[in-house]
């Protein structure tokens, strides 16, 4: 594993470069990768499916903002498409703002509205909680219905999966006490592996990058954070301020007391940044290598139909490694969460 992680690390800084080095000079025929990869990671107010000719087909999302100057306003992202103006709104084509509605002020300051927008990202939110909510309201229709049944097929799978990460990950990490924290953690697993799955999937209602969105995975982070924290032992609390060691490292300088303090938020915190990074990295990579086929259009025929098998090979590859990582990410950050749970249960 560590290999893999080695290795996509490794991808990811080589094709990041090839996007640096890369002209961006779109008004001479080459091709801008940076805003190529950087527009299908970042969110959007507007879900891109394809380009039909000269038009494009996407989906305008709601714009919800308020302006301390002018309130509430609501209207479709296709009102500020193409660098248009709406009600004083636009988006910031530049700036620390790149990407987002904006308005002047009196002053004729930019400045960001309270943005409480339908983005892609929350888009693709709803439309992975519908998933999993059907799948598994569906699962317990059926097994309302058959009682004393085993299921087959897909819900057989469903069912092989909640077993063995409630038996083999969850009451392992916690113990007896699981039952309180089973379907939190439960919840957590299928959530990040629909999403996981979703953003693998290039065409409509898939692609969007929700587990490689930071306040996404930050927010799964502290609901872990809450439930180690909040139901821990005295024995937990005990072993963070005066810990089992000896007095000169508690005493007059209370040096291990701080380092396991600072270690109740560093393990959150690296949850959040481990699925963020796996998830975006995997994204990048395969759109970086996508584009391969569009720079080395100018290079020649030969040249860019090599590049092109090469990118199509990779490309394959990569797909094949981010369903696999797709599946694993929501593995590590449910076994990780429990394990840190069932530390936090241990008593004396």
């Amino acid at each position: 594993m560590r290999a893999i992680r080695n290795n996509k690390a490794l991808w990811l800084t080589l094709l990041m470069w090839l996007c640096l080095l890369t002209p961006a000079k779109a008004d001479e025929g080459e091709v801008n990768v940076q805003e190529i990869v950087f527009s299908h990671i970042q969110d959007a107010y507007t879900w891109h499916i394809t380009e039909w000719g000269d038009t494009e087909v996407a989906i305008p999302l709601p714009i919800i903002v308020r302006s301390e100057e002018k309130g509430w306003d609501m209207f479709l992202s296709s009102r500020l498409s193409h660098g248009q103006t709406y009600h004083g709104y636009y988006i910031a084509p530049e700036g620390a703002n790149a990407g987002k509605v904006v308005e002047r002020d009196s002053s004729g300051e930019e400045m960001r509205p309270l943005d409480l927008s339908l983005t892609k990202n929350v888009f693709g939110l709803f439309i992975s909680s519908g998933i999993l909510l059907w799948v598994i309201l569906g699962a317990a229709r059926w097994y309302k219905k058959h009682p004393l049944e085993t299921p087959g097929g897909f819900l057989g799978a469903v069912e092989a999966v909640v077993s063995y990460i409630q038996d083999g990950v969850i009451k392992d990490a916690i113990g007896k006490e699981y039952k309180p924290f089973s379907s939190y953690l439960l919840t957590v697993f299928f959530f990040i592996l629909v999403n996981n799955l979703l953003g693998i999937v290039p065409i409509f209602p898939g692609g969007a990058n929700v587990t490689g969105n930071i306040a996404v995975t930050g927010v799964l982070a502290l609901c872990t954070f809450v439930a180690v924290n909040l139901f821990a032992t005295k024995a937990y609390w005990k072993d963070i301020f005066w810990p089992n060691v000896p007095i000169y490292l508690k005493l007059p300088l209370p040096i291990m007391p701080f380092v396991e303090f600072f270690g109740v938020f560093t393990k959150p915190f690296a949850l959040m940044i481990r699925l963020f990074a796996n998830i975006m990295a995997g994204h990048t990579i395969i759109l970086a290598l996508t584009c391969l086929i569009f720079i080395t259009v100018s290079m020649g025929v030969i040249v860019n139909l090599g590049m092109t098998v090469i990118s199509v090979v990779f490309c394959v590859f990569m797909n094949c490694l981010e369903l696999f990582v797709a599946c694993l990410q929501a593995y590590i950050f449910t076994l990780l969460s429990a394990n840190y749970i069932g530390l936090a249960k241990i008593k004396d």
